[in-house]
């Protein structure tokens, strides 16, 4: 897998050279939960760039026109997904695993499993998916993220699983 596929070589190498150079941020933002794990509903949120079939996918065109852009947009999943029902978008991870195991992006039947066992409450209803290369934020940070905070909000979450590709 190669992340840098669709660059030019000079963007690459200069693409390369600012992964290499990045420092993790000193503080994580965490909000702790206010409740026990087994009275909370659960959603995830991959970054995987999954979108129900024959739903508007993440734009892939976008991204292959300009390398330096990445869809910031988001889609809504419900909690029933198979791996027949989604398709995947993101250009930079292999598809393969995911078209033949949808949990290794978006668990959801290992999230049901906790569900039966009493490990948590309840699954959400939705689930989320966005892209995992976005290189300008701006537009994830401002809209896409209180966009789905308020999607989670509704629908009475208590706790977001990322799953990061």
């Amino acid at each position: 897998m190669d992340p840098y596929r669709y660059l030019p070589f000079t963007s690459r190498k200069i693409m390369q050279a600012w992964a290499d150079r990045e420092r993790p941020p000193e503080e994580v933002a965490w909000t702790p939960i206010t409740k026990p794990l087994e009275a909370c509903r659960v959603a995830l949120l991959t970054t995987a760039g999954v979108s129900v079939r024959g739903d508007f996918p993440f734009d892939q065109q976008g991204e292959r026109d300009d390398p330096w852009w990445g869809d910031p947009s988001w889609r809504r999943l419900p909690h029933h997904l198979t791996e027949d029902d989604v398709e995947v978008s993101h250009l930079h991870i292999d598809h393969a695993p995911i078209e033949a195991d949808l949990d290794v992006v978006l668990p959801l039947r290992r999230l049901a499993e906790l569900e039966d066992e009493g490990v948590i409450g309840a699954v959400a209803t939705h689930h989320y998916s966005i892209m995992g290369y976005v290189l300008d934020a701006c537009e994830l940070v401002e809209h896409s993220a209180p966009e789905i905070a308020a999607e989670l909000a509704t629908d009475e979450v208590d706790l977001v699983l990322l799953v990061p590709v």
